[in-house]
């Protein structure tokens, strides 16, 4: 696969993007476009192409990635709208629905995704969903994208609020539960190096285990979790707080939070 790419918004998610199709050995050419000439320096530093200028880059584009925010959204694709006909344009714009898009470039083969920052390690969950034009030759090409940046799944978009409150946001979440075991291991004693990569590692390895062994985190917890032992002692103390409950909480206002922002551009009502 060698498409000419587009990255249209060179900020972190642009970024992360761009380094992860690097990482995965993208032999097409690439085009980081930002209209801040400062924030292209890093992708320079990469040897991937740059510029200030929307259209063209575009225009010069088979696959066109829009990776602003969902306020300027409109502004882009009204500036590529004669550029694009019979192209993938790929938004990452959280909340912005795919007819929304559609409105600005109605010719072009519209993908909506949900990626996270973790695409910049080749991790991240992908979700997706797409316009009705998009064939199915399509979809195996937005795949083999997505799949560079770690895993993808195509779902409906009536759940893509969710998946950015679950997923898209779901790096802060456990970045916070990262942080908190580090600090857990320094109240008993541990350096804080073997406390960071420590509990990093956990984080790391017990999802793989849920992952490759296919089995409910519930069997994770009980392999671990012996008579009498450490780990139920443990396990005691968490069941007793709000974690679960938190982290439900937070998930459910990240969701509804997504609504109101679309509303609040009023993408709803076009």
């Amino acid at each position: 696969m060698n498409d000419k790419i587009a990255v249209i918004g060179a900020g972190m998610m642009g970024g992360a993007i761009i380094t992860s199709l690097l990482k995965s050995g993208y032999t097409g050419k690439i085009i980081a476009v930002d209209i801040q000439p400062e924030k292209l320096e890093e992708q320079k530093k990469l040897g991937v192409a740059v510029s200030t200028d929307s259209r063209k880059a575009a225009a010069d584009a088979d696959i066109i990635f829009i990776c602003v925010k969902p306020t300027g959204v409109k502004t882009v694709l009204t500036q590529i709208n004669s550029t694009v006909k019979g192209k993938l344009v790929i938004s990452i714009a959280a909340t912005v629905p795919l007819k929304y898009l559609k409105k600005f470039v109605p010719d072009a083969k519209i993908v909506r995704i949900m990626p996270n920052v973790a695409a910049l390690v080749q991790a991240s969950y992908t979700a997706y969903c797409c316009g009705e034009n998009v064939t199915k030759k399509d979809k195996q090409k937005v795949k083999s994208l997505l799949n560079r940046m770690g895993v993808c799944e195509e779902v409906e978009e009536k759940y893509m609020d969710a998946v950015t409150a679950l997923t898209g946001s779901g790096p802060g979440y456990i970045a916070v539960i990262i942080e908190a075991l580090m600090y857990a291991g320094l109240k008993v004693g541990l350096p804080r190096n073997v406390a960071l990569y420590g509990a990093a590692q956990t984080v790391l390895g017990t999802g793989k285990l849920v992952l490759d062994l296919q089995e409910h985190p519930a069997k994770v917890k009980d392999m671990v979790t012996t008579p009498g032992g450490t780990t139920i002692e443990a396990v005691y103390e968490l069941e007793g707080s709000s974690i679960r409950q938190a982290l439900m909480r937070a998930v459910e206002k990240a969701s509804t939070k997504s609504k109101l922002i679309r509303e609040e551009l009023g993408v709803n009502s076009e």
